[in-house]
């Protein structure tokens, strides 16, 4: 069996924007319950309390916002990274969201919550994502060197 780098680089990085989308997507039926009711959030009432949790030092006015901003975000954001849309952008997006939940988990929670769901490890494995070759826009060929 042959060891091919770029094979393996390239199946890393599919496997990366796969699971990253598919979590934000996951967790899009959740709050919808697609996945059935009772599984996790269950529906979008019991995820807006859940966002009052996790955001405990924001005003009570901002929680249905923060709700409805993070629903728009991950279902957008899961989308685009399983379609392989825009990647450094989004991988970057993605990783940006990612931080912030962790950082609220942080503050309300206490750290050991956002460790345990691997939100860090997820937002740096977005943050790679971004750094892959495949990522970054293909210079375009001037006219004349074609």
């Amino acid at each position: 069996m042959t060891h091919d780098p770029d094979r393996l680089r390239r199946l890393a990085i599919g496997y990366a924007r796969l699971a990253l989308g598919a979590a934000f997507l996951s967790g899009i039926a959740s709050r919808f319950g697609w996945w059935g009711a009772g599984v996790g959030y269950g529906d979008f009432a019991h995820f807006v309390a859940y966002t009052a949790e996790v955001n405990s030092f924001m005003p009570a006015a901002t929680i249905p916002f923060l709700a409805w901003s993070a629903t728009v975000l991950e279902a957008g954001l899961g989308v685009l990274l399983v379609l392989g849309v825009w990647p450094r952008p989004v991988a970057l997006a993605s990783a940006g969201l990612l931080f912030l939940f962790g950082t609220a988990m942080a503050i309300s929670f206490g750290i050991k919550s956002p460790l345990d769901y691997s939100v860090f490890s997820a937002s740096a494995a977005a943050v790679l994502l971004a750094l892959a070759p495949e990522a970054r826009p293909t210079p375009s060929i001037p006219e004349d060197v074609r």
